[in-house]
């Protein structure tokens, strides 16, 4: 019982629709449903529009659905749309414009976006609860209206209700369950009964039939000699050659004679029969390619057809060498024209193209043939199951195989072929495809010769300048069958011109090899509409389907009327995806007209089996790979007997598990279903199954339905390429089309914006990226049409340069892991109870104890640093404690303990007579890195001024760098300005002025001459805890956050340096750092003066001019203990990696620790790169370590001299997301290494506490760092007074627990975790592990994200990545990419960026954004400035290079 039989009231109607224009209404339908969705277009900057195509002179000859080019004469008349099928669709843009203000999506809150602000900074000069009607950024700047426009568009587009949510899920070997697609509970199933095997009409027996094709070509070649074989055509549509019969006998012996006997290597012959032969013929020779075909075979050689490769890249052309080499191929045959044609090398030989095995290469023009010896002859056998040639396939996912072709299996073939056509002897066949495979070959060279045919070959360049060639050609030869693919008869239609004189009345057959494409159809309707008139009859088109596996599965005899044309055969495209076959009559929009191939060949049995897994049986009105078994089918892919036993030797089985039959079947790759009349149907191929959450879709039927949109005006008609990309356990669609020149960016966004919808509508699926790319630039197969695998392999490398993006991660990406919903916390005291059953110790940890160095003198004596100095400068006058380093390496300054101290009272005095200062005055030095800085710095001291060092503005970037000099004086209160007398011209010129109000400076006092005068008396502080200093810094979220330091906290810092490094007045360390705040400052101005060590100083900008400044300062002082930046690292591994002369004589194995201050998680991969790439220059791995601090103590780790290296541990990144740890093995999935900051520091006591709770968490616990130390600072010091804000960040109580100590909470996440190593004292060592800031962490999807994990993942995504930085505005994680190569790669970044972010995070990007290198802020400390980015984003300022809003 057949789903297909046709009602009664639908043979009455009997009218023939054409097939195509019912798809092109039903996409005008389609897309007349939606409102036009104002979709927010990309913006791109100007330079990139001007993508020229790689020829920028010949205009792309326009293209056919079948992905060949239109010949230029037809161009002409392609726009005119005068045929109904090429109806062009024009949809006009309503604008459903929507003026409220919409509710954020993505949270389902319903927050209005014009009021929504960042938290404002307590420093920022904005009030809090000041609330305006215009967007602004944080920094109060108005948001360009161009930008927040655009987003808001894209939010409107994302409020679209989205399809159902999946309901059940598999498990992502952790807990973050990706969701997976369960059968909705209404999909179509199959109904029908289980299909037998079909058996096909016997192979009649014929009275002196060859015994093989080698046979009838010597019979015909000896008795037939003149009767045409073949007829070869010129560009012009001369025949320039017609071989006979006798010729081609005669020819193809001298070639197996010269083959077997002419060539030796080393005198053995080169060839012994079974070898394999590479023949290379161009498109134009026939002639050539048929001589060496069958001198191959009378040989006993096996030829293997190829392309003829034109440059070294070809697409394809690799995997063509692979197979090559996997056949034992050594020796190509070719002629004189082509081999002249090849690329050379220098030696005149062909060049070996890339992945190809070397060959030699043979020229079979008569000339080079010798005359078979009289005693020769060639052995006729009959056929064997030995192999007679190898045609080559390439797969989907581009890989090429060699599938084996028996001298039986080619002469059933033939006899199927000869019968199922009813040729006869002496016809006449044109044939318009490719002769070396397929449906080519096997009428064209093979089946024509055992029936002593003459074949008249159209080569692909005639149809290019002529496309009615091959019908001009069937009129005067009167052909009696032509073999064409649709896209000849499509272009035949656009030549209307010249279709007068022609009659097509003598063909009885038009085979079509592709007619089960879906698009087939239409061409096949469209042709007999136009030429029925010119005595074409319906019953002679003829489609076949056919696959290089089965070679010919199923024909339309001639003589039979198409079915759909009685009836429509109209399948429901929603049905199929589920490969169930139903006849939609009603629902016009997504339906797919099919047309039959006919019945299966004569002697094949064939069976419908079940796409995956088993083969089992389909039922009557299920889709399923169609199965053949016949004497005539391909017998192995050549040399992979896995793969082959699965394709060739496949056994069908009933629902029951009974094998239907003792015999083998082949799979063809097609999917089908048998017919009314047993007529076969092909609705897809394997080769382009995409199957979307358990849907499956035909690439070919995509690909209708674009060409069903405007299909004329902003895009090529054939080059049109769909395929599959696997992204988070799915597959998503992909579409690329080539651009016309002329189209401009609007239209071209216009036509992909209604593909999408068309395709949403008709075949409910999600594009998941739409690529335009420059005309002429995709990869071409040989004859015409689209390379898809390597256009596919081109995509996922970032390597096809489109220049039009449009991604739709939203709409597809339907199985994400369900956003985290936050349990009620447990309470902290179950939490400790919890940890005491578990055995777990409670996580903390502490340095070295020092409560009892508090007591002895030294620690008295050593209370205020300004005592320190004048005790140094009485004992110890000469000693030197400083030394600068100039760009070239030579001392620019020094300071002795005496020069240090003198110089300090003359800026006293100066601060108290110029500057009339009083105790307690705040005072902003404002110097570049140097000895000033440390000596206005204790001068301060001595007047009793409270010092602030403030990095000096740059003087080629006032407008950036100066407003925060201005922010810092005002906010911490200096009543004066110390500095240079060049920056105080600075400060008060016109350009500053610009950037500043420069009237409201406070004081400003030049330390560059003052009088030598004698201080009176050197402030004493009343108390240790009086203020020394403040410290200002900007935290990387844009926070300007000032903290006071005592002069207790100061000298307890110094201590705890002093004791954990090993510092002495006999030892030397260098320091490039910054010296303006945290660790960096204490580093290069206090530290010297507790421990009287010597500091060879290094500014870190002198690296800018002489990249080995440090190191080579490293070694030739030979110091042992050493500080940098991050930043500094980075420039030394990419400045140095390249040119190591610059360190010839550098020796760095005097280096016992060299450390990175840092206030974040140590970078591993910067640290194991800078160790591997200086390890031969004596550094030794253990000694790069880093340190950790932040506001609330400047110093919490450092790695220091002794005690166990840094630890380094494996953590699951998706565990990280829920706030906990779960460590792993390296290298396992989702895997994250985290290096311990070094040890904690005398003193300095640390615990982990939940962010929430604030109760003790157990050890290997994720939660907030708390320190307790003598040298934590002792509060923020801001303007409003907001002190309460923050007061818990410095004294901060356990909510359970030890509850008396006071803790200051560092806004870091981390853990502790007790490692099996012992530190100096013998205890078990506690490593503290920090996972990065609090206050940069991105809420997404109820769960945790740090920035960082994001960019490293983006930053391995394509080797023109320089840099990355990610952030979030109303909700759409941001992701800003520098681009580092030409800008022609930055639309390959954008999915990319898309499908890393969803792999390995499982986040959406929203807005992806690619700018110059640079383009990103970073700090001095080498962190990126996320929020000024952000910032600069949203006001328009960073010059994209493009900005893709993903839907």
């Amino acid at each position: 019982n057949s789903p297909l039989h046709p009602t009664t009231e639908s043979r009455e109607r009997g009218k023939r629709v054409s097939s195509a224009y019912v798809h092109t209404e039903a996409v005008q339908a389609a897309l007349a449903k939606y409102k036009e969705r104002k979709m927010p277009m990309p913006s791109k900057r100007r330079s990139v529009l001007v993508h020229s195509s790689v020829e920028t002179y010949t205009p792309p000859a326009a293209q056919t659905s079948c992905g060949c080019p239109i010949p230029a004469n037809v161009q002409s008349q392609a726009g005119q749309g005068s045929l109904g099928f090429l109806k062009l669709l024009c949809l006009c843009c309503i604008s459903a414009e929507n003026h409220s203000a919409p509710p954020d999506v993505t949270t389902g809150l319903v927050e209005y976006l014009h009021h929504e602000r960042p938290q404002v900074a307590s420093v920022r000069g904005v009030p809090r609860g000041y609330s305006s009607s215009i967007l602004e950024t944080a920094d109060g700047v108005p948001v360009n209206s161009r930008v927040s426009s655009k987003i808001q568009q894209l939010l409107n587009t994302l409020k679209r209700p989205k399809r159902p949510p999946l309901k059940e899920f598999f498990v992502d070997d952790f807990e973050e369950l990706l969701e997976v697609q369960q059968p909705d509970p209404n999909q179509p199933k199959p109904e029908g009964n289980q299909v037998n095997v079909l058996k096909g009409e016997p192979l009649g027996v014929v009275t002196n039939w060859p015994p093989s094709l080698l046979a009838a070509l010597q019979r015909w070649g000896t008795t037939q000699s003149k009767a045409p074989c073949l007829t070869a055509l010129d560009t012009t549509g001369k025949a320039v050659y017609t071989l006979t019969y006798g010729k081609l006998w005669s020819r193809s012996l001298k070639l197996a004679y010269t083959l077997l006997n002419k060539l030796t290597t080393k005198n053995e012959p080169l060839l012994k029969p079974g070898d394999r032969v590479a023949l290379v013929f161009p498109n134009s020779d026939p002639v050539m390619f048929m001589v060496a075909f069958y001198g191959c075979l009378l040989a006993e050689l096996i030829p293997v057809p190829i392309e003829v490769p034109l440059t070294r890249k070809d697409a394809g052309s690799q995997q063509i060498g692979f197979l090559l080499g996997s056949c034992g191929v050594t020796l190509a045959l070719t002629t004189d024209a082509c081999q002249k044609g090849l690329p050379k090398a220098q030696t005149g030989e062909v060049v070996t193209f890339k992945g190809w095995p070397r060959l030699m290469w043979f020229v079979i023009d008569g000339k080079h043939l010798a005359k078979p010896a009289k005693d020769w002859h060639p052995q006729v056998r009959d056929a064997s199951a030995e192999i007679a040639y190898i045609e080559y396939k390439t797969s989907k996912e581009g890989s090429t195989v060699g599938i084996t072709v028996s001298h039986a299996s080619m002469l059933a073939h033939c006899h199927a072929l000869t019968q199922a056509c009813g040729y006869s002897e002496a016809e006449t066949l044109t044939n318009v495809l490719d002769f070396k495979r397929e449906a080519g070959l096997w009428h064209g060279v093979l089946t024509s010769v055992m029936n002593r045919m003459h074949v008249i070959s159209i080569p692909y360049a005639l149809m290019k300048v002529n496309p009615l060639s091959w019908i001009q050609k069937v009129c005067s030869y009167k052909a009696r069958v032509a073999v064409v693919k649709s896209r000849d008869m499509h272009w035949s239609l656009l030549a209307q011109r010249d279709q007068r004189d022609v009659s097509l009345s003598s063909l009885r057959m038009l085979i079509v090899a592709d007619g089960a494409n879906p698009w087939s159809i239409s061409s096949c309707d469209a042709f007999l509409n136009v030429f029925q008139s010119r005595g074409l009859r319906p019953e002679v088109i003829c489609p076949c389907a056919s696959s290089s596996e089965a070679l010919t599965v199923a024909i339309r005899r001639q003589g039979y009327l198409p079915l759909h044309q009685v009836t429509p055969t109209v399948l429901s495209m929603n049905c199929l995806s589920f490969g169930v076959i139903r006849v939609d009559t009603e629902e016009k929009l997504s339906v797919l007209t099919v047309q039959d191939v006919g019945q299966i060949m004569p002697g094949a049995s064939m069976c419908v089996v079940k796409v995956d897994g088993t083969p089992y049986l389909c039922k009557a009105d299920e889709v399923g790979e169609i199965c053949v078994n016949s004497g005539a089918t391909g017998t192995a892919y050549f040399g992979l007997l896995g793969i082959t036993k699965n394709v060739f030797e496949a056994i069908p089985v009933t629902a029951a598990g009974i094998p239907v039959s003792d015999q083998p079947f082949t799979r063809t790759g097609l999917l089908g279903f048998v017919g009314p009349d047993y007529l076969v149907f092909v609705v897809g191929k394997l080769d382009g199954l995409m199957t979307v959450s358990g849907r499956r879709h035909n690439a070919d039927d995509v690909v209708a339905t674009a060409l069903a949109v405007e299909p004329m005006k902003f895009v090529y008609r054939g080059r049109i390429a769909v395929f599959s990309v696997p992204v988070l356990h799915d597959d998503r669609i992909v579409l690329v089309a080539e651009q016309r020149p002329d189209a401009s960016e609007e239209d071209s966004f216009q036509w992909m914006s209604r593909v999408l919808q068309a395709i949403d509508s008709i075949h409910q699926v999600g594009v998941y990226c739409l690529a335009l790319v420059p005309a002429n630039t995709l990869p071409k197969a040989p004859l015409g049409g689209i390379h898809i695998s390597e256009t596919k392999q081109r995509f996922l490398e970032g390597a096809l340069h489109p220049c039009n993006v449009l991604m739709c991660p939203h709409t597809c990406v339907t199985n994400l892991p369900k956003p985290r919903q936050k349990q009620p916390d447990v309470g902290p005291a179950s939490m400790i109870v919890g940890n005491l059953v578990a055995g777990k110790r409670i996580a903390q940890a502490s340095g070295r104890d020092v409560s009892q160095l508090e007591d002895n003198d030294q620690a008295r004596k050593f209370l205020y640093l300004a005592d320190v100095l004048q005790w140094r400068a009485q004992t110890t006058p000469d000693h030197p404690l400083f030394l600068l380093l100039n760009s070239k390496g030579t001392v620019a300054s020094t300071a002795s303990c005496i020069q240090l101290h003198k110089r300090a009272e003359r800026v006293a005095v100066a601060l108290m007579e110029k500057g009339r200062l009083n105790v307690g005055d705040h005072v902003a030095l404002v110097y570049p890195p140097g000895v000033d800085l440390i000596a206005t710095f204790y001068g301060c001291l001595y007047a009793g001024c409270v010092p602030i060092t403030v990095r000096p503005p740059h003087p080629q970037n006032l407008a950036t760098t100066l407003p925060t000099v201005k922010m810092i004086v005002e906010v911490s209160k200096s009543a004066c300005i110390l500095t240079t007398q060049a920056i105080m011209k600075l400060l008060r010129s016109k350009e500053a002025a610009a950037a500043v109000d420069i009237k409201t400076w406070p004081t400003i006092l030049d330390t560059d001459d003052m009088p030598k005068k004698k201080l009176a008396s050197v402030f004493r502080p009343t108390s240790p805890d009086m203020l020394a200093y403040l410290d200002f810094s900007v935290s990387t979220t844009g926070i300007l956050a000032g903290v006071k330091m005592s002069h207790a906290a100061t000298s307890a810092l110094c201590r705890s340096i002093k004791l954990q490094c090993e510092l002495y007045p006999s030892r030397q360390i260098a320091i490039c750092l910054d010296p303006y705040c945290g660790l960096g400052f204490a580093l290069w101005c206090l530290c010297s003066i507790y421990s009287g060590h010597q500091s060879i100083l290094v500014p870190p900008l002198e690296l800018e001019s002489n990249v080995s400044l440090w190191l080579s300062a490293v070694s030739q002082y030979k110091v042992r203990v050493t500080f940098c930046s991050y930043s500094v690292m980075e420039i030394c591994t990419k400045g140095l990696g390249t040119q190591t002369d610059v360190l010839r004589g550098v020796n760095l194995s005097c280096v016992r620790t060299c450390m990175v201050v840092a206030e974040e998680r140590p970078r591993i991969s910067l640290t194991q790169s800078f160790s591997k790439l200086f390890k031969d220059l004596g550094l030794s791995a253990r000694a790069v370590s880093t340190t950790f601090g932040c506001r609330v103590n400047v110093a919490i780790c450092l790695q220091g001299t002794a005690g166990p290296d840094p630890t380094t541990v494996y953590v699951d990144m998706r565990a990280l997301r829920h706030d906990r740890v779960r460590l792993v093995e390296r290298g396992s999935p989702h895997s994250l290494p985290l290096m311990e900051s070094g040890k904690i520091l005398p003193g300095v006591k640390v615990i982990i506490a939940h962010t929430e709770t604030k109760g003790p968490l157990g050890d290997s616990h994720l939660g907030e760092i708390w320190v307790s130390s003598p040298h934590n600072a002792t509060g923020y010091y801001t303007v409003y007074g907001e002190e309460a804000l923050h007061a818990d960040h410095f004294t901060a109580r356990l909510s359970f627990g030890d509850t008396q100590t006071l803790w200051a909470r560092t806004g870091y996440l981390g853990f502790l975790r007790r490692t099996e190593l012992t530190d100096a004292s013998g205890e078990r060592h506690d490593a503290l592990y920090v996972v990065g800031s609090l206050d940069e962490t991105l809420e997404l999807r109820g769960m945790r994200y740090h920035p960082i994990d994001i960019e490293t993942s983006v930053i391995r995504a394509h080797k023109s990545i320089a840099e990355c930085a990610v952030f979030t505005w109303t909700n759409l994680l941001v992701v800003v990419v520098e681009l580092e190569g030409s800008e022609q790669e930055a639309l390959d970044l954008v999915a990319l960026v898309t499908n890393v972010v969803l792999e390995e995070h499982y986040l959406i990007v929203g807005v992806v954004v690619i700018v110059d290198p640079g383009v990103i802020p970073i700090n001095s400390r080498g962190e990126k400035q996320r929020m000024h980015l952000r910032d600069g984003f949203l006001a328009d300022q960073l010059d994209p290079i493009y900005v893709a809003y993903n839907m």
